[in-house]
């Protein structure tokens, strides 16, 4: 087998909206550049996610160089969004916990209204270093993350994913295979490493970047989404139901959190530390 390198690299400025591959991406404390700075909140301030409203999978944010966003999505005219000043904060519902964030203007909030259907807002975390904390079960002291689940990033691998779908195809929801990475929403994909090596990583480096592992990541009903089309099906939950059931979750990829700052880009070597 081949040495283990990056195989792709992959952010999500708004929560739940459309994946951008990159090239390379900045390393910050609480995730990559750019990754989940933004989510949709509904009328009562709860973060929207695609497991409410699949929809959300069909839109999509490109960074713009003041740090904006530039929206579009089926039906809509594209809208540009700035950064909103830290003046007034709303605080969201994230899983049950707050987190303060700075809301959009009224165009953002129309814009996703007309598109869920729904009383819906933008808003921006404007300050990653303190609003929001890493699990202290699984962080150290002073670890924070974007509005991601739970930690700064996701890593999966390209032979797990072969691994899953040859699962799928033994089950009884062949047709929906084989499934591509984009229903795991990772942040880097390794390949090179061994079906579900993973499991026993503690420390990796991506290139002149480490990352500890804080813990697997328990997946729901997200992944069974077509990103392209935002149709639900069964898969992957029947297959990792039957092979990858962890502590009563169904788990696939590692949630990882960077020892340090830097730059990770499509083709570095992947080592694993310990």
């Amino acid at each position: 087998m081949a040495d283990p390198v990056l195989r792709s690299v992959h952010v999500h400025p708004v929560k739940a909206l459309r994946a951008l591959d990159r090239a390379e991406a900045e390393v910050e404390p609480w995730g990559l550049a750019h990754d989940r700075r933004w989510a949709v909140v509904d009328a009562r301030g709860t973060v929207m996610t695609q497991r409410r409203h699949p929809r959300l999978a069909l839109a999509a944010a490109e960074p713009l160089p003041d740090g904006g966003l530039r929206l579009t999505a089926p039906g809509l005219e594209p809208l540009a969004v700035g950064v909103p000043e830290p003046s007034a904060t709303l605080t969201a519902d994230l899983f049950d916990k707050p987190v303060e964030t700075v809301p959009a203007g009224g165009a953002a909030a129309a814009w996703f209204s007309a598109f869920l259907e729904t009383d819906a807002r933008l808003v921006h975390l404007d300050a990653p270093e303190h609003r929001r904390p890493v699990d202290p079960a699984y962080a150290l002291p002073g670890e924070t993350v974007s509005l991601a689940d739970g930690y700064p990033l996701l890593v999966t691998s390209t032979t797990s994913l072969d691994a899953l779908n040859a699962l799928i195809e033994q089950g009884d929801h062949a047709h929906e295979g084989p499934l591509p990475m984009n229903r795991f929403r990772p942040n880097l994909v390794v390949d090179g490493t061994g079906p579900w090596a993973e499991d026993d990583w503690t420390r990796l480096a991506v290139g002149k970047v480490t990352f500890r592992v804080a813990k697997p990541c328990g997946r729901c009903v997200v992944t069974t989404t077509d990103q392209t089309t935002a149709v639900r099906g069964k898969e992957p939950l029947r297959a990792l139901g039957r092979h990858r059931r962890l502590d009563g979750k169904l788990v696939f990829g590692q949630n990882l959190v960077p020892e340090h700052t830097g730059t990770v880009r499509v083709g570095d070597p992947v080592k694993i530390l310990d």
